[in-house]
């Protein structure tokens, strides 16, 4: 059975709370504070729940929860008070203590019975539940531990290190086709075709853990022919029309392999995501041979591109309050972008056709 501590000067107040209660737990009883902290020490965490009287001498009943506070008790024993009175001010001061509820006097024995029976099996259920997320946590350690150990194994292995290079040589590859025609745009339409281009190469870490979860081979093969995202470049656009006129003029030079398309822009993810991906195998000219490199090439305007780093921090960052509705708050804000987007590439439509 589990134990009660039943805490009360008043030795009619702990008898009748011990045959309430004996029935359904094994109940423990001290006359003051000072024998309720020594058999809250010597029971060592085996106490279910603690009935606790305020107003007793020696030690009263908020010393018992200072010490049960400096002990870490609060966070594994649940506090009832027993009480007779209604002071807003006091229940106030309990709550903000850690006392999980209270019990009136005089005693109505299935109140009682049913505020223990709760309080017991709510600090059980969180009890399970900050056990169960520091096993989590316990694995996810032991998981990053791993992550970095085999990432830095990939990292100082000489074909890893050459793969590297030559997703890199790729990159300046992709960006240097963008920027000639960034300046055939600018030079036939009279304006500019992107406003940035960010890239990036997938971290060593990143890298293991894909080939982990996606249960591919790691080793420098499994990266060359399972992952296509390890070189990215990022086109920040002004305009929707422009991503999909640069786009066009990217994918039809000769030598450019386009391995997928997806239009998120047409074709928006659940909660709001919009962009045009292009998975494209582009060459890259060694010293004794050319090579098709795989990279993955987003097209966003920059409306499209500040949502998803906001999207990016909500996803990524934990317990963050209110989650839920900042998803759906995100969701709408992804189709007021869209609205907006257009909305502003017809103005801009409306001032080139007045210049003609």
């Amino acid at each position: 059975m589990q134990k009660i501590l039943v805490v009360d000067d008043a030795q009619m107040n702990r008898e009748l709370l011990y045959d309430i209660l004996e029935e359904d737990y094994a109940v423990e009883m001290a006359e003051d504070g000072e024998q309720a902290v020594g058999k809250l020490k010597e029971y060592k965490g085996a106490v279910a729940a603690l009935l606790l009287d305020l107003r007793m001498p020696r030690m009263d009943g908020f010393a018992v929860l200072d010490a049960m506070g400096k002990e870490g008790l609060l966070r594994r024993v649940p506090v009832l008070i027993i009480t007779g009175e209604h002071a807003t001010e006091i229940e106030n001061r309990c709550f903000e203590l850690g006392v999980s509820d209270f019990i009136q006097k005089p005693f109505e024995s299935s109140i009682v019975k049913k505020r223990v029976k709760n309080a017991v099996e709510l600090f059980a259920y969180k009890n399970r539940l900050e056990q169960k997320v520091m096993e989590q946590e316990a694995t996810l350690r032991k998981q990053s531990e791993i992550i970095k150990e085999q990432a830095e194994r990939l990292r100082e292995a000489k074909e890893f290190d050459k793969l590297m290079m030559e997703y890199r040589s790729a990159i300046m590859e992709v960006e240097t086709r963008l920027k000639v025609l960034y300046e055939e745009f600018a030079q036939e339409y009279n304006r500019n075709p992107f406003e940035s281009i960010k890239s990036r190469l997938k971290s060593p870490a990143s890298i293991y853990e894909k080939l982990e979860r996606k249960g591919f081979p790691v080793s420098v093969d499994g990266i060359r022919d399972n992952l296509t995202d390890v070189a990215g470049l990022r086109v920040i656009c002004s305009f929707p029309d422009d991503i999909y006129r640069l786009s066009a003029f990217f994918t039809r030079q000769d030598d450019i392999i386009l391995i997928q398309r997806k239009d998120y822009i047409k074709n928006p993810k659940p909660n709001g995501y919009r962009s045009l991906h292009l998975i494209i195998e582009v060459p890259i000219y060694l010293s004794n041979e050319k090579k098709y490199m795989k990279v993955e090439v987003q097209f966003r305007t920059i409306a499209m591109d500040f949502w998803a780093s906001l999207e990016h921090k909500l996803k990524y960052k934990r317990n963050v309050p209110d989650a839920d509705e900042i998803v759906r708050q995100l969701r709408a804000c992804s189709d007021s972008i869209e609205a907006l987007d257009y909305q502003m590439q017809e103005i801009r439509n409306r001032i080139d056709r007045s210049k003609e």
